[in-house]
């Protein structure tokens, strides 16, 4: 099951279990579209797989599984600014 990582590990931003904004890749790497995209290109800094739109669980799925509330920073040079 998708862990829903709470936010973008290079920006920060805020990304909810509902979120269209949110990338990840086969090992779940969660960022924005913006860092995805402008940064990245669309593949993953950390094991050069593909960045996609991660799905949105249904509201209902959510109550018996919540997403994740931890929130994580990775340290890739493209994200220092």
């Amino acid at each position: 099951m998708l862990a829903l990582r709470p936010n973008c590990e290079c920006c920060d931003a805020d990304l909810p279990p509902g979120s269209r904004a949110a990338m990840i890749c086969t090992f779940e790497c969660t960022y924005c579209a913006d860092c995805a995209e402008s940064r990245f290109d669309s593949q993953c800094p950390n094991c050069g797989g593909e960045l996609v739109r991660r799905p949105v669980r249904p509201p209902a799925a959510l109550l018996r599984h919540p997403a994740q509330v931890e929130r994580y920073l990775g340290h890739h040079p493209a994200c220092a600014a």
